[in-house]
């Protein structure tokens, strides 16, 4: 008799009325079974089959079986998450010599949206980089030929070629007419980090990206550091900003230099039994050093990670910012000779507080525009961040995403420099608004 709240008025009334004669003079059916998902399964590859074969005797033209199967497979990843995908042995083998640190190419961090590749960040001292590719931009063309149709892997492919070689790239930019952009390609060889001293007591490390050579050159910094300062700068300042991510492995190593013991991240699978937690060893470089940790919202995944490790274990101020919002983990699952590998989304990762940030992002202690917004630019502005990916996980918190609003601190109107975030973060370095193991002192 549930049913009965459905409607109202003269048609709730009368579907009461034989509902109720019904009842009197036979009896109701007994309701429905569910279905079995595994028969259900069953039907959807029967008629993906009949699909196929119909495709393969009437299309207009003899088709690719191999390729529209791939596509079929890429098209059922990517409708789980932006990041889930099949790579063919090919795109594999490219795979692994990305995350080597040396490949040909343009060097930027895209994923798809819209049919278009969407850059995350471009690689610091690249192609992409010297030819101002910004986060956010959308690539719609490559020589002439529309991305539309596509794949990420198949895009990326055509990015990456021959040391020397030219492309040409259409570029979407909000606010801006369409515009091409020849590049040449070069070798990335993604040296990771790079690392100064400035006015003889501030260390600056740069890390561009997280991949198997990140730990070992972060530790080449840290000693030369050390060796110009006596074994103790006056400051150090961690910059993430426009770091795309990379390697879990390397993000906790990377945290891991900075903290003594405790909790870097844990990751949550899909069962609760499926936690894991990676922890810091004992000891730390440059302990009771006053550190700044710089994020834009170019900072994700591995750099979250590590800006979310430092900030909630009260190591470093976070300074910038909100970065992406990058919160899950991919798996890579190979399937044997000459079948590629699955790319596949198997986990969500937390800060040492528990929280998760996806779709959020890291907020900065200190927000710091890199450029000066008046209120009115502000609204006009949106926020690119991976909650803006189609079929982006949620929040499993339930927390909404946040608004843009005016820094704390912005450029003022006759700043001639060329990195307000960085100059900033030194003179607070120098002034001692930053302590050490206690981040950003607050009046109290």
């Amino acid at each position: 008799m549930r049913s009965l709240l459905i409607g109202t008025g003269v048609g709730l009334i009368l579907g009461a009325t034989a509902v109720g004669l019904s009842a009197i003079a036979a009896p109701q059916d007994p309701p429905p079974q569910p279905q079995d998902p595994r028969t259900v399964t069953y039907q959807q590859l029967e008629l993906f089959a009949e699909i196929l074969a119909r495709a393969r005797q009437d299309y207009v033209t003899e088709i690719d079986e191999p390729e529209a199967m791939e596509a079929a497979i890429n098209g059922m990843l990517t409708s789980l998450d932006p990041h889930s995908s099949y790579l063919n042995a090919d795109d594999f083998k490219s795979m692994q010599v990305q995350t080597s640190g040396e490949y040909g190419g343009l060097g930027i961090e895209v994923t798809m949206e819209d049919g278009f590749v969407k850059v995350i960040s471009p690689m610091d001292d690249t192609p992409a980089s010297r030819a101002g590719i910004q986060p956010g931009d959308l690539i719609t063309a490559i020589d002439g030929k529309p991305i539309i149709g596509q794949t990420l892997n198949d895009a990326v492919k055509e990015m990456r070629g021959e040391k020397g070689t030219q492309i040409d790239i259409t570029v979407l930019r909000e606010g801006v007419d369409p515009f091409d952009v020849t590049l040449t390609r070069e070798v990335i060889e993604q040296k990771s980090v790079t690392w100064q001293l400035d006015d003889n007591d501030i260390g600056y490390i740069r890390i561009s990206t997280f991949n198997e050579r990140t730990t070992p050159l972060l530790e080449e910094a840290v000693n030369s550091i050390s060796e110009k300062t006596g074994g103790r700068p006056r400051g150090l300042i961690v910059d993430l900003r426009n770091n795309g991510g990379g390697l879990l492995d390397q993000a906790v190593s990377v945290s891991d230099m900075f903290l003594s013991g405790g909790e870097v991240v844990s990751t949550q699978g899909r069962r609760a039994s499926d936690v894991e937690r990676y922890n810091a060893h004992n000891g730390e470089v440059f302990k009771g050093v006053p550190m700044i940790v710089l994020i834009n919202g170019g900072s994700a995944s591995a750099s979250e990670i590590v800006a979310g490790a430092l900030q909630d274990r009260h190591r470093a101020t976070i300074v910038g910012t909100t970065s992406f919002g990058k919160g899950s983990v991919q798996t890579v699952i190979p399937l044997g000779a000459d079948r590629g590998a699955l790319r596949l989304t198997t986990a969500r990762y937390y800060t040492p507080s528990g929280h998760s940030i996806q779709a959020l992002g890291i907020e900065p202690d200190v927000s710091i525009s890199q450029a000066r917004l008046t209120e009115e630019e502000l609204a006009k502005i949106k926020r690119f961040s991976e909650a803006d990916l189609p079929h982006a996980l949620e929040n499993e918190e339930g927390a909404e995403r946040r608004a843009l609003s005016m820094p704390d601190e912005q450029p003022p109107e006759d700043y001639k420099g060329e990195d307000f975030q960085l100059e900033r973060a030194k003179q607070m370095l120098k002034d001692g608004t930053i302590t050490a193991s206690m981040g950003l002192k607050r009046a109290g």
